[in-house]
């Protein structure tokens, strides 16, 4: 005979699938989705294993919820905030660096989740699909029909080397934290920081743009009149 698994209580139901989410994290970072048992999940958590049905279904579901949830926000939307057809190009940078920059806050889970997304690229699961086209393909495209419009230029190769080039700014802080943390620890010490940082990107990323302008508009200079 099989008995349900009981409900949480109504009040503290956020806080069993916040403790849920991070103990996983920490769990799937550590070792991978393979090597990461449910159990072992629940009982970081101090929780009673059934709970992960409940709040995200089974173990595939926890493991997607653990790329977008920890780091606060979804990238479709942080995306639209930036992209928005109004702003100037220093605005939308600025919206841009800042978003991107926001979750370096977190401290420790922000470094969880580092792990996560190079674990997720060295050993793919059918999660990786999912991320590439929605944390990177999806982003990438909007940089780069925002910086065709700004450029007033058609799409084309070196529009993409400009996207790839104003994002990898971005990321640079992730992917260089130990080294920093290092050498000049006070880089990203407080959200303060963390928000300097953020102003001084958008501004070599606007240094990129100009730079771009620049050679093309010395490039159409040079090329022989009808």
């Amino acid at each position: 005979m099989t008995t349900a698994t009981p409900k949480p209580a109504r009040g503290d139901g956020a806080e069993a699938r916040q403790r849920l989410l991070l103990a996983a994290l920490a769990l799937f970072a550590d070792q991978g989705f393979a090597k990461t048992s449910t159990r072992a999940i629940a009982a970081a958590a101090d929780m009673n294993i059934g709970a992960i049905s409940y709040y995200f279904g089974d173990k595939a579901g926890l493991y997607a919820a653990c790329f977008t949830e920890p780091m606060g926000g979804k990238a479709e939307e942080t995306t639209a905030l930036w992209s928005a057809p109004g702003l100037s190009l220093d605005e939308a940078l600025t919206v841009f660096m800042r978003a991107y920059l926001e979750p370096l806050k977190l401290g420790e889970r922000v470094r969880q989740c580092m792990r996560l997304h190079l674990r997720e690229m060295l050993e793919p699961s059918s999660q990786w699909a999912t991320e590439v086209e929605r944390e990177i393909k999806g982003p990438h495209q909007a940089m780069v029909r925002l910086l065709a419009r700004h450029l007033d230029a058609r799409v084309d190769d070196d529009i993409h080397r400009l996207a790839f080039a104003v994002t990898g700014l971005a990321m640079q802080p992730y992917v260089t934290r130990d080294f920093i943390d290092v050498i000049r620890p006070g880089l990203l010490r407080s959200p303060r920081a963390v928000d300097q940082w953020a102003e001084r990107l958008a501004g070599m990323a606007l240094a990129l743009v100009a730079a771009e302008r620049g050679r093309r508009a010395a490039n159409a200079s040079e090329e022989p009149s009808a």
